[in-house]
């Protein structure tokens, strides 16, 4: 156990609890920083140690790991005085697994390597489940040596873990992923829909569909969503919103048409609009609803 690296936290969310959980799991000492009390007290009580700061968690870790929601979040807790980069060891490797803009990953790699400190952007997919059970797919941008020094640890996050290019690389695949996610749930979303006004069983098309070419990790995952009308967030609305803005910009950058895409991202906008951001993705099939007169609460 002392031989492994000590591991700094940041940012204790929906995914980051369990996945720093899951480190300590594994034998490594993880030492916490969030906002929220109350995550640090789940943190202290499954073995790891709550910091008072983020220069407190940092200063005598190896590897430092984030995971917030957005780029003006990454920025805010790797810069300045109190931030990651003034205050961690040089030659600490810092892994952001937040989903952010690549840009922002190329810009904190190089602001990072003038301090000594190595970086890989390693965003996942999986949803909470995925951290919950540690088979997220993880991936990642960066040198090659960081991820081979990173890959133990990732691996008792994920279960596909991929290093996809230089800095920057793993956010445009993530932003690849959540487009692909979003669409599969608005297709699912309006073949739900389609199939209870046609009387059809739900549950029996639904098993049925998911066993042939259908059949997606979405609709394993969503299903018992669409079922129950149960939206608690395991990835919310306002997130997908923000990483189909990521997706969006980057598409326009580079040149590449997303014409479904366009789509999508303004019906996830709408459903935001409508006050459901705070709901999980699988919520867009309450978009579809409304459009097909469907008398929903809230």
């Amino acid at each position: 156990m002392s031989n492994l690296p000590k591991i700094a936290w940041i940012g204790l969310g929906i995914m980051g609890s369990p996945m720093a959980e899951n480190l300590i799991k594994a034998g490594y000492a993880v030492t916490g920083y969030t906002l929220e009390a109350d995550k640090l007290e789940r943190l202290a009580k499954n073995g790891g140690t709550a910091a008072t700061s983020i220069a407190e968690a940092v200063a005598d870790a190896d590897v430092v790991i984030t995971m917030v929601p957005a780029s003006p979040h990454v920025e805010a807790i790797a810069y300045g005085p109190d931030g990651i980069l003034d205050n961690a060891k040089a030659g600490a490797l810092l892994i952001d697994m937040s989903s952010i803009t690549p840009q922002t990953s190329i810009d904190l790699a190089k602001a990072a390597g003038d301090k000594g400190i190595r970086v890989l952007d390693a965003p996942v997919s999986g949803g909470e489940a995925g951290a919950i059970e540690a088979v997220l797919s993880i991936m990642v941008g960066g040198e090659q040596t960081d991820f081979d020094a990173a890959r133990p640890i990732l691996e008792a996050l994920g279960k596909t873990i991929v290093l996809c290019g230089p800095h920057g690389s793993g956010q445009t695949v993530k932003a690849a992923n959540q487009l692909i996610v979003a669409v599969n749930i608005q297709a699912c979303a309006e073949a739900v829909v389609f199939l209870e006004k046609s009387g059809v069983d739900l549950a029996a098309a639904l098993d049925v569909l998911n066993g042939g070419l259908a059949g997606s990790t979405v609709l394993s995952r969503k299903k018992d969503n669409f079922l129950g009308r149960d939206f608690k967030p395991g990835f919310r609305i306002d997130l997908h919103h923000k990483d189909m803005g990521i997706v969006t910009d980057a598409a326009r950058t580079v040149g590449a048409a997303l014409p479904v895409g366009a789509v999508v991202a303004n019906l996830v906008a709408s459903l935001r609009a409508q006050g459901d951001g705070g709901l999980d993705h699988s919520a867009l099939l309450r978009g579809v609803e409304r459009l097909s007169g469907h008398n929903i609460e809230g």
